[in-house]
């Protein structure tokens, strides 16, 4: 059955002529990016579709005049787009993502944890309250320049304070080459603030933690309130979960809008070179050192120690950088060995079975 798209396709584009109409596939999200990894024939054969939802049960996805649902994968995320094989779903092929956010899973095991792919920019929000930490919103930073994706800091909850100024010069200390949003997350301030990356076709995501006003900030764009929101607790300004999965949504002007759960826990791996972009004030006094295996902690002629005994770097934001970078050492070397061994179980397991096959 062929799906109707006009809840989803962005009505100012269709009713106006201010702007071009966005095919559905574009609707979606759809860029020359993936243009380029699938042939005229595999569009009429395997449709490209995209995954808007991911359920335990399934992955919700939606393409041109195609709205199904697939099987569950390990290796699949929100966002992704998928070549659809309709005789066998559970084959259809995942194409090479523009940008992909994923963690460290919560637990013991050293798994990843896919967050969402193709996204364009990565509103990583925070209020002016006890919820707003330095090291949070560099961990996001990071894990934003690890995936190549745009970050922009959002400041909610201003109109609780008589001036923000604080907390806007403390966010603009994380990069210089961040963009800084201060504002009310309700009314019409985030459609006009964050307008600038909201834009047709492209894909922006909020990130942060639970009760900073992500929900709140998604409805405001969307000209809805079909995103549940809740009061943070007044006592310690921490917020309760609400959004409990990870779902695109459309902005009528043909944006799509991923509101994300809050994470309690972000751990980083495999973002060596965000955490370097991040912190590029801190590589380039590196690159001073005396010695090029300087470990920047007792070492003579360490630019980076000569920077903070004269004031020019903080001694905390190294402490930051310095943690970022173990864990981050720390969890990709325990990934790597991680797929080291199932990469021999599995050797050994095909062995085995090559063997059982001989002597039958």
């Amino acid at each position: 059955m062929t799906r109707d798209y006009s809840d989803f396709l962005p009505r100012r584009a269709r009713d106006t002529g201010s702007q071009a109409k966005l095919s559905p596939l574009q609707a979606l999200g759809w860029q020359p990016f993936f243009t380029q990894q699938v042939s005229v024939e595999d569009m009429a054969a395997i449709p490209p579709v995209r995954v808007v939802e991911v359920h335990r049960s399934g992955l919700h996805a939606l393409g041109d005049g195609i709205d199904t649902i697939l099987p569950p994968r390990a290796d699949v995320t929100v966002g992704d787009w998928l070549l659809l094989d309709q005789s066998h779903p559970r084959s259809s092929r995942a194409l090479e993502r523009a940008s992909l956010i994923k963690r460290r899973a919560p637990g013991t095991d050293r798994q990843e944890q896919l967050i969402a792919a193709n996204i364009d920019t990565a509103f990583i929000v925070t209020s002016c309250n006890q919820d707003f930490k330095l090291a949070r919103l560099e961990r996001y930073a990071s894990l934003a320049f690890e995936a190549r994706i745009t970050p922009v800091i959002v400041l909610t909850k201003t109109d609780l304070l008589a001036d923000p100024e604080d907390y806007i010069d403390a966010a603009h200390a994380v990069s210089d080459i961040i963009d800084v949003v201060a504002l009310d997350a309700r009314g019409s301030a985030p459609k006009t603030d964050l307008a600038t990356w909201c834009k047709p076709g492209k894909t922006v995501a909020f990130l942060g933690s639970s009760g900073v006003g992500k929900s709140t900030l998604a409805n405001a764009l969307l000209d809805s309130q079909s995103i549940e929101t809740q009061t943070i607790r007044e006592d310690d300004a921490k917020g309760r979960h609400t959004t409990t999965r990870r779902e695109l949504h459309a902005m009528r002007n043909g944006c799509l809008i991923l509101d994300t759960p809050g994470m309690r826990e972000l751990q980083l791996t495999d973002a060596a070179d965000g955490i370097n972009d991040l912190f590029a004030d801190i590589q380039e006094l590196a690159a001073r050192c005396r010695f090029n295996d300087c470990q920047h902690e007792t070492e003579p002629g360490c630019a980076i120690l000569t920077a903070v005994d004269d004031g020019v770097l903080d001694a905390r934001r190294l402490g930051r950088w310095r943690k970022l970078i173990a864990e981050d050492a720390f969890n990709s070397a325990s990934l790597v060995e991680r797929r080291s061994r199932d990469r021999a179980f599995g050797k050994m397991v095909r062995g085995v079975k090559k063997i059982k096959d001989v002597r039958r």
